[in-house]
Protein backbone atom coordinates (compact mmCIF):
# COMPACT_ATOMS: atom_id res chain seq x y z
CA UNK A 1 0.00 0.00 0.00
CA UNK A 2 1.26 3.39 -1.03
CA UNK A 3 -0.13 6.37 1.53
CA UNK A 4 -0.40 9.50 -0.92
CA UNK A 5 1.34 11.49 1.24
CA UNK A 6 4.59 10.03 0.25
CA UNK A 7 3.82 11.08 -2.78
CA UNK A 8 3.11 14.64 -1.99
CA UNK A 9 0.02 15.03 -2.45
CA UNK A 10 -2.65 16.79 0.03
CA UNK A 11 -6.24 15.50 0.92
CA UNK A 12 -9.35 17.89 0.14
CA UNK A 13 -10.33 18.86 3.54
CA UNK A 14 -8.03 22.01 4.69
CA UNK A 15 -8.50 23.16 0.59
CA UNK A 16 -12.39 22.94 1.07
CA UNK A 17 -11.98 24.97 4.33
CA UNK A 18 -10.02 27.81 2.60
CA UNK A 19 -12.72 27.88 -0.47
CA UNK A 20 -15.64 28.42 1.37
CA UNK A 21 -14.36 30.96 3.35
CA UNK A 22 -12.76 32.94 0.49
CA UNK A 23 -15.72 32.18 -1.96
CA UNK A 24 -14.29 30.48 -4.63
CA UNK A 25 -14.51 26.70 -6.07
CA UNK A 26 -10.94 24.09 -6.38
CA UNK A 27 -10.96 23.25 -10.07
CA UNK A 28 -11.71 19.41 -10.18
CA UNK A 29 -10.05 18.56 -13.81
CA UNK A 30 -10.35 14.99 -14.95
CA UNK A 31 -7.55 13.92 -17.11
CA UNK A 32 -6.28 10.75 -19.03
CA UNK A 33 -2.92 11.03 -20.15
CA UNK A 34 0.38 12.95 -20.29
CA UNK A 35 -1.07 15.41 -22.36
CA UNK A 36 -3.90 16.79 -20.50
CA UNK A 37 -1.65 16.39 -16.90
CA UNK A 38 0.89 18.74 -18.29
CA UNK A 39 -1.72 21.33 -19.29
CA UNK A 40 -3.65 21.03 -16.00
CA UNK A 41 -0.42 21.59 -13.64
CA UNK A 42 0.66 24.31 -16.28
CA UNK A 43 -2.38 26.03 -16.17
CA UNK A 44 -2.69 26.00 -12.12
CA UNK A 45 1.22 26.92 -11.51
CA UNK A 46 0.85 29.70 -13.71
CA UNK A 47 -2.10 31.05 -11.77
CA UNK A 48 -1.22 29.62 -8.52
CA UNK A 49 -4.46 27.35 -8.33
CA UNK A 50 -5.18 24.37 -5.81
CA UNK A 51 -6.02 21.50 -8.15
CA UNK A 52 -8.06 18.30 -7.88
CA UNK A 53 -6.83 15.39 -10.50
CA UNK A 54 -9.71 13.42 -11.04
CA UNK A 55 -9.76 10.09 -12.27
CA UNK A 56 -12.73 8.07 -13.43
CA UNK A 57 -12.69 4.24 -13.46
CA UNK A 58 -12.60 4.18 -17.26
CA UNK A 59 -9.44 6.97 -16.91
CA UNK A 60 -7.51 4.25 -14.37
CA UNK A 61 -8.10 1.27 -16.67
CA UNK A 62 -6.95 3.39 -19.60
CA UNK A 63 -4.19 4.90 -18.06
CA UNK A 64 -3.15 1.79 -15.64
CA UNK A 65 -3.40 2.87 -12.17
CA UNK A 66 0.73 2.11 -11.46
CA UNK A 67 1.71 4.69 -13.76
CA UNK A 68 -1.31 6.90 -12.55
CA UNK A 69 0.63 6.58 -9.01
CA UNK A 70 4.02 7.81 -10.31
CA UNK A 71 1.90 10.60 -12.80
CA UNK A 72 0.36 12.03 -9.89
CA UNK A 73 3.45 11.77 -8.04
CA UNK A 74 5.45 13.40 -11.05
CA UNK A 75 2.58 16.24 -11.03
CA UNK A 76 3.90 17.41 -7.72
CA UNK A 77 7.54 17.54 -8.44
CA UNK A 78 6.78 19.39 -12.15
CA UNK A 79 4.81 21.83 -9.75
CA UNK A 80 7.45 22.24 -7.97
CA UNK A 81 9.80 22.83 -11.33
CA UNK A 82 7.72 24.93 -12.63
CA UNK A 83 7.89 27.66 -9.74
CA UNK A 84 5.27 27.10 -7.40
CA UNK A 85 4.42 23.81 -5.14
CA UNK A 86 0.76 24.01 -5.60
CA UNK A 87 -1.75 21.71 -3.37
CA UNK A 88 -2.62 18.49 -5.21
CA UNK A 89 -5.07 16.11 -4.77
CA UNK A 90 -5.08 12.92 -6.56
CA UNK A 91 -9.12 12.14 -6.48
CA UNK A 92 -11.37 9.15 -7.88
CA UNK A 93 -14.48 9.98 -9.81
CA UNK A 94 -17.64 8.32 -9.65
CA UNK A 95 -16.38 5.25 -7.70
CA UNK A 96 -19.11 2.80 -7.66
CA UNK A 97 -18.01 -0.18 -5.66
CA UNK A 98 -16.06 -0.30 -2.49
CA UNK A 99 -13.96 -2.42 -3.65
CA UNK A 100 -12.72 0.20 -6.32
CA UNK A 101 -12.52 2.86 -3.79
CA UNK A 102 -10.31 1.00 -1.78
CA UNK A 103 -8.01 0.07 -4.25
CA UNK A 104 -7.22 3.71 -5.27
CA UNK A 105 -6.74 4.40 -1.79
CA UNK A 106 -4.34 1.43 -1.61
CA UNK A 107 -2.25 3.14 -4.82
CA UNK A 108 -2.15 6.75 -3.41
CA UNK A 109 -5.48 8.38 -4.05
CA UNK A 110 -5.77 11.30 -1.31
CA UNK A 111 -9.53 11.58 -1.93
CA UNK A 112 -12.53 9.09 -3.57
CA UNK A 113 -15.81 9.78 -3.93
CA UNK A 114 -18.29 6.89 -3.61
CA UNK A 115 -21.02 7.44 -5.85
CA UNK A 116 -23.94 5.27 -4.30
CA UNK A 117 -26.77 7.54 -6.35
CA UNK A 118 -28.20 4.49 -8.29
CA UNK A 119 -29.24 3.12 -5.49
CA UNK A 120 -32.11 3.79 -2.98
CA UNK A 121 -31.43 6.24 0.08
CA UNK A 122 -30.49 3.50 2.59
CA UNK A 123 -28.13 1.14 0.31
CA UNK A 124 -26.24 4.68 -0.62
CA UNK A 125 -25.90 5.38 3.43
CA UNK A 126 -25.02 1.82 3.83
CA UNK A 127 -22.08 1.97 0.83
CA UNK A 128 -21.11 5.25 1.72
CA UNK A 129 -20.46 4.66 5.18
CA UNK A 130 -18.28 1.63 4.50
CA UNK A 131 -16.20 3.17 2.51
CA UNK A 132 -15.85 6.37 4.52
CA UNK A 133 -14.77 3.85 7.72
CA UNK A 134 -12.13 2.37 6.03
CA UNK A 135 -10.64 5.93 3.75
CA UNK A 136 -10.44 7.69 7.15
CA UNK A 137 -8.00 5.21 8.61
CA UNK A 138 -5.70 6.47 6.14
CA UNK A 139 -6.85 10.40 6.17
CA UNK A 140 -8.08 9.77 2.54
CA UNK A 141 -11.20 12.30 2.20
CA UNK A 142 -14.80 11.14 0.52
CA UNK A 143 -17.09 12.33 -1.49
CA UNK A 144 -20.97 11.32 -1.52
CA UNK A 145 -23.80 12.18 -3.85
CA UNK A 146 -27.51 12.38 -3.61
CA UNK A 147 -29.54 13.09 -6.81
CA UNK A 148 -28.60 11.71 -9.56
CA UNK A 149 -26.95 13.68 -12.98
CA UNK A 150 -28.34 13.52 -16.10
CA UNK A 151 -26.33 12.81 -19.27
CA UNK A 152 -22.97 10.33 -19.98
CA UNK A 153 -19.38 10.51 -19.32
CA UNK A 154 -17.26 7.70 -18.92
CA UNK A 155 -18.97 5.15 -16.87
CA UNK A 156 -21.63 7.22 -15.79
CA UNK A 157 -24.94 7.31 -17.60
CA UNK A 158 -28.52 8.75 -16.27
CA UNK A 159 -31.38 9.77 -18.99
CA UNK A 160 -32.99 12.12 -16.48
CA UNK A 161 -32.48 14.26 -14.08
CA UNK A 162 -33.00 13.32 -9.72
CA UNK A 163 -33.31 16.67 -7.93
CA UNK A 164 -31.36 16.42 -4.64
CA UNK A 165 -33.92 16.10 -1.89
CA UNK A 166 -32.80 19.12 0.55
CA UNK A 167 -34.59 17.55 3.85
CA UNK A 168 -32.45 14.49 3.17
CA UNK A 169 -28.73 15.76 3.11
CA UNK A 170 -28.59 16.55 6.62
CA UNK A 171 -29.76 13.21 8.12
CA UNK A 172 -27.18 11.37 5.26
CA UNK A 173 -23.75 13.63 6.26
CA UNK A 174 -24.41 12.25 10.03
CA UNK A 175 -24.74 8.96 8.79
CA UNK A 176 -22.24 8.57 6.40
CA UNK A 177 -19.78 11.09 8.00
CA UNK A 178 -18.60 12.30 4.18
CA UNK A 179 -16.27 15.43 4.27
CA UNK A 180 -18.12 16.69 0.77
CA UNK A 181 -21.51 16.21 -1.01
CA UNK A 182 -21.97 16.35 -4.60
CA UNK A 183 -25.58 17.43 -5.30
CA UNK A 184 -27.96 17.38 -8.37
CA UNK A 185 -29.41 21.45 -9.17
CA UNK A 186 -29.23 21.02 -12.63
CA UNK A 187 -26.13 20.60 -14.12
CA UNK A 188 -25.12 17.12 -16.50
CA UNK A 189 -22.40 15.12 -17.83
CA UNK A 190 -21.43 15.34 -21.78
CA UNK A 191 -21.26 18.05 -23.93
CA UNK A 192 -25.05 17.19 -24.56
CA UNK A 193 -26.43 18.80 -21.79
CA UNK A 194 -29.86 20.10 -22.34
CA UNK A 195 -32.31 19.54 -25.58
CA UNK A 196 -32.72 22.62 -27.89
CA UNK A 197 -36.30 22.49 -26.86
CA UNK A 198 -35.45 22.50 -23.57
CA UNK A 199 -33.49 26.01 -23.97
CA UNK A 200 -34.22 30.01 -25.03
CA UNK A 201 -32.84 31.86 -28.07
CA UNK A 202 -31.61 35.24 -27.05
CA UNK A 203 -31.82 38.38 -29.41
CA UNK A 204 -28.69 36.68 -31.24
CA UNK A 205 -30.35 33.36 -31.74
CA UNK A 206 -27.83 31.23 -29.18
CA UNK A 207 -29.60 28.62 -27.35
CA UNK A 208 -30.05 29.55 -23.67
CA UNK A 209 -30.65 26.40 -21.40
CA UNK A 210 -32.79 26.89 -18.14
CA UNK A 211 -31.03 28.15 -15.20
CA UNK A 212 -29.50 26.15 -12.05
CA UNK A 213 -31.85 25.48 -9.01
CA UNK A 214 -30.07 27.64 -6.98
CA UNK A 215 -32.88 27.50 -4.71
CA UNK A 216 -32.57 23.95 -4.16
CA UNK A 217 -28.75 24.96 -3.44
CA UNK A 218 -29.66 27.24 -1.05
CA UNK A 219 -32.08 24.84 0.71
CA UNK A 220 -29.13 21.99 0.98
CA UNK A 221 -26.86 24.99 2.54
CA UNK A 222 -29.38 25.52 5.55
CA UNK A 223 -29.36 21.86 6.46
CA UNK A 224 -26.00 21.73 6.44
CA UNK A 225 -24.25 25.05 6.64
CA UNK A 226 -20.90 25.21 6.40
CA UNK A 227 -20.59 21.90 4.81
CA UNK A 228 -18.45 21.65 1.04
CA UNK A 229 -20.60 20.86 -1.83
CA UNK A 230 -19.71 19.50 -5.04
CA UNK A 231 -20.75 20.39 -8.34
CA UNK A 232 -20.48 17.46 -11.16
CA UNK A 233 -21.30 18.65 -15.04
CA UNK A 234 -20.57 21.61 -14.89
CA UNK A 235 -18.81 22.18 -18.62
CA UNK A 236 -19.86 25.17 -20.70
CA UNK A 237 -19.18 23.54 -23.58
CA UNK A 238 -18.05 26.65 -25.49
CA UNK A 239 -19.56 27.03 -28.45
CA UNK A 240 -15.89 28.31 -30.61
CA UNK A 241 -14.52 25.07 -29.66
CA UNK A 242 -17.51 23.31 -30.95
CA UNK A 243 -17.51 25.36 -33.72
CA UNK A 244 -14.11 24.20 -34.98
CA UNK A 245 -14.98 21.21 -34.31
CA UNK A 246 -17.44 20.69 -36.97
CA UNK A 247 -16.01 23.54 -39.25
CA UNK A 248 -12.80 20.57 -39.72
CA UNK A 249 -14.92 17.74 -39.54
CA UNK A 250 -16.52 16.55 -36.38
CA UNK A 251 -20.29 15.89 -36.46
CA UNK A 252 -21.30 17.76 -32.71
CA UNK A 253 -24.70 19.18 -32.83
CA UNK A 254 -26.97 20.22 -30.24
CA UNK A 255 -23.99 20.90 -27.92
CA UNK A 256 -25.37 23.02 -24.98
CA UNK A 257 -23.04 23.74 -21.67
CA UNK A 258 -23.23 25.68 -18.24
CA UNK A 259 -23.57 29.23 -18.77
CA UNK A 260 -20.14 30.55 -16.91
CA UNK A 261 -21.89 32.93 -14.77
CA UNK A 262 -23.98 30.68 -12.84
CA UNK A 263 -21.06 28.56 -12.08
CA UNK A 264 -18.86 31.65 -10.81
CA UNK A 265 -22.44 32.27 -8.58
CA UNK A 266 -22.43 28.88 -7.10
CA UNK A 267 -18.50 28.97 -6.51
CA UNK A 268 -19.11 31.99 -4.33
CA UNK A 269 -21.56 29.68 -2.13
CA UNK A 270 -21.09 26.72 -0.57
CA UNK A 271 -19.99 24.96 -3.41
CA UNK A 272 -16.06 24.25 -3.13
CA UNK A 273 -15.40 21.75 -5.85
CA UNK A 274 -16.82 21.96 -9.31
CA UNK A 275 -15.80 18.99 -11.57
CA UNK A 276 -14.80 20.28 -15.67
CA UNK A 277 -14.68 17.43 -18.35
CA UNK A 278 -15.83 18.30 -21.49
CA UNK A 279 -14.91 21.71 -21.92
CA UNK A 280 -10.91 20.14 -21.77
CA UNK A 281 -11.97 17.76 -24.12
CA UNK A 282 -13.47 19.97 -26.83
CA UNK A 283 -10.71 21.71 -26.75
CA UNK A 284 -8.38 18.97 -27.45
CA UNK A 285 -10.31 17.84 -29.86
CA UNK A 286 -11.07 20.96 -31.60
CA UNK A 287 -7.27 21.91 -31.64
CA UNK A 288 -6.15 18.10 -32.74
CA UNK A 289 -8.99 18.33 -35.85
CA UNK A 290 -7.68 21.88 -36.87
CA UNK A 291 -4.02 20.55 -36.72
CA UNK A 292 -4.98 17.27 -39.15
CA UNK A 293 -6.89 19.14 -41.79
CA UNK A 294 -4.00 22.13 -41.80
CA UNK A 295 -1.19 19.55 -41.96
CA UNK A 296 -2.37 16.83 -43.86
CA UNK A 297 1.03 15.42 -43.73
CA UNK A 298 2.01 15.77 -40.30
CA UNK A 299 2.07 12.39 -38.20
CA UNK A 300 4.27 13.24 -35.43
CA UNK A 301 2.11 13.14 -32.25
CA UNK A 302 3.47 16.11 -30.89
CA UNK A 303 3.11 18.21 -33.64
CA UNK A 304 -0.94 17.59 -32.79
CA UNK A 305 -0.67 16.43 -29.47
CA UNK A 306 0.95 19.64 -28.44
CA UNK A 307 -1.14 22.41 -29.61
CA UNK A 308 -3.73 20.26 -28.21
CA UNK A 309 -2.39 20.64 -24.73
CA UNK A 310 -1.40 23.81 -25.12
CA UNK A 311 -5.23 25.03 -25.64
CA UNK A 312 -6.26 22.37 -23.21
CA UNK A 313 -4.20 25.00 -20.44
CA UNK A 314 -5.61 28.45 -21.81
CA UNK A 315 -9.21 27.07 -21.11
CA UNK A 316 -8.25 26.35 -17.94
CA UNK A 317 -6.52 28.90 -16.91
CA UNK A 318 -9.96 30.99 -17.82
CA UNK A 319 -11.90 29.44 -15.59
CA UNK A 320 -9.71 29.56 -13.07
CA UNK A 321 -9.24 32.85 -13.05
CA UNK A 322 -13.07 33.66 -14.62
CA UNK A 323 -15.17 30.77 -13.19
CA UNK A 324 -13.77 29.33 -10.11
CA UNK A 325 -11.98 32.68 -8.57
CA UNK A 326 -9.59 29.81 -7.43
CA UNK A 327 -6.14 31.95 -8.93
CA UNK A 328 -3.75 32.88 -6.25
CA UNK A 329 -5.20 30.44 -3.82
CA UNK A 330 -2.50 28.16 -3.85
Amino acid sequence: MVNYKELGLVNSKELFAKAMAGQYAIPAFNFNNLEQLQAIIQACVETKSPVILQVSSGARKYANQTLLRYLAQGAVEYSKELGYNIPIVLHLDHGDTFELCKSCIEYGFSSVMIDGSHHDYNHNVELTHQVVEYAHQYGVSVEGELGVLAGIEDDVSAEHHVYTQPEEVSDFVKKTGVDSLAISIGTSHGANKFKPEQCTRNADGVLIPPPLRFDILEACEKMIPGFPIVLHGASSVPQDKVDTINQYGGALKDAIGIPEEQLRRAAASAVCKINIDSDGRLAMTAAIREQFALNPKEFDPRKYLGPARDALKEVYKHKIVNVLGSVDKA
